[in-house]
């Protein structure tokens, strides 16, 4: 069952929200986040990547950096350009995106639900990422950015989201990348205590995004748990800052890749390759989509195929093995073009969907690829079954848009 508290969060000023929200940490680059943030001390690209502070080139992992959080954390407060609120609330933070919206409840979210599986995993995740967050997690005391959860529809908690947003938001704005955000503070005790006590009916969340984040935080909170003689459970770091939404709300968005050559093959010798495992229709120089399931679209020489995967060539019984993700990476990545690890293969690389099929197509027209291959996009249903099942997708799997932009609400630890 999951167990949930509402915080007393730390955010910004109405009239200061659009200067300190950012866009998550991991999204992009330190040169990146230092043109975002130029001329503006507000940002909280100070905070999440402090490294902008210091000469071009500073490792993000240096210690210095690590440091300069803190201080800027700290200086924001001093500043008031971020405030704790006097009183544990609940909120609901809504974003817009191509005229549809999905609202999701702030929550504080359990370390031993974590720890004990009952928030559900779909990635791997990576060591020294993890280590990363966990330090900026531990020096800071605080969660600065939330995590980005899912669960089953729940009518009770829908109700609650919907009595809250008929009313004003407290804060309402469009970022620069278009995309509207919108957040409104709960301060009715009885729809608090409702949402407390309708997640403790829901048995297990989901992760969406920000594995790496949300690993980082249980662990330190963990940490904190063991490093107390007097641990009780109830203590602010016991808890760490999630987003969750009903996984209705969600839309997973496709994640697409690209490969540098042909393996030594010519084009034809590759498209006779695939027609033993696929179906190969060419479709001519306009952009094809996939249509459906098993469904893919190659991009090669200036032209694009359907490629439909002939049955028997997969596991309709199989979570992972059903997944379009794991048919493209056995019988076209490892089969025909010899790449076997995702993750570090240097000639493959990945675009997610928000930037577009037109995106495959300049990458292989420019003559940096060869070739590109989009995918139909996973179901909400398939990755929380498959995190029920207790496997781990494949790397690159899902994609989802509009991440949450951060700065909107803070947790301490203490």
């Amino acid at each position: 069952m999951a167990k949930v508290k509402p915080f007393r969060g730390v955010r910004p000023p109405r009239h200061m929200v659009e200067e300190v929200a950012s866009r998550p940490y991991d999204v992009l680059n330190s040169a990146e986040a230092r043109a975002e943030a130029e001329g503006n001390p507000k940002s909280l690209y100070h905070i999440i990547k402090p490294e902008i502070d210091f000469e071009a080139g500073t490792d993000e992992h240096d210690e210095r950096v690590y440091k300069k959080a803190v201080e800027n954390f700290e200086a924001f407060q001093r500043n008031g350009w971020l405030v704790q609120d006097d009183k544990e609330h609940y909120y609901i933070y809504a974003q817009t995106m191509n005229g549809r919206t999905q609202y999701g409840i702030v929550i504080a979210a359990n370390v031993d639900d974590y720890m004990e599986e009952r928030i559900k995993k779909h990635e791997l995740t990576r060591r020294d990422k993890e280590e990363d967050r966990m330090k900026h997690v531990r020096v800071n005391n605080a969660n600065i950015e939330p995590v980005f959860f899912a669960f089953p529809d729940n009518e009770p908690l829908q109700k609650v989201i919907d009595t809250v947003t008929a009313g004003e938001p407290d804060y309402d704005f469009v970022a620069p990348d278009g995309f509207g955000h919108h957040f409104w503070v709960i301060d009715n005790e009885e729809l608090i205590a409702t949402i407390t006590s309708e997640f403790e009916k829901i048995p297990h969340l989901y992760i969406a995004d920000g594995h790496h984040r949300t690993a980082a935080a249980a662990l330190v909170g963990n940490e904190k748990a063991k490093a107390n003689p007097g641990h009780r459970g109830d203590e602010e770091y016991n808890f760490f800052l999630a987003v969750a939404f009903p996984a209705s709300h969600l839309n997973i968005i496709d994640y697409n890749r690209v490969v540098k050559d042909l393996n030594g093959l010519s084009p034809q010798e590759f498209l006779q390759r695939l027609e033993k495992d696929f179906v190969v229709e060419k479709k001519g120089s306009e952009i094809y989509a996939p249509s459906s399931l098993h469904n893919f679209s190659l991009y090669l020489d200036g032209e694009w195929y359907s490629l439909t995967a002939r049955e028997g060539r997969y596991d309709d019984n199989d979570p992972i093995g059903v997944l379009d993700v794991t048919i493209s990476s056995d019988l076209i990545l490892r089969d025909i073009l010899g790449i076997t690890d995702l993750r570090s293969d240097k000639r493959i690389d990945f675009v997610g969907g928000i930037r577009g099929l037109g995106e495959l197509k300049r990458r292989v027209d420019s003559g940096e690829m060869a070739v590109a291959l989009a995918l139909y996009p996973v179901s909400m249903k398939q990755l929380m079954d498959i995190a029920d099942s207790g496997n781990i997708m494949p790397p690159k799997t899902t994609w989802f848009e509009p991440k949450l932009r951060s700065g909107l609400v803070i947790h301490k630890l203490d």
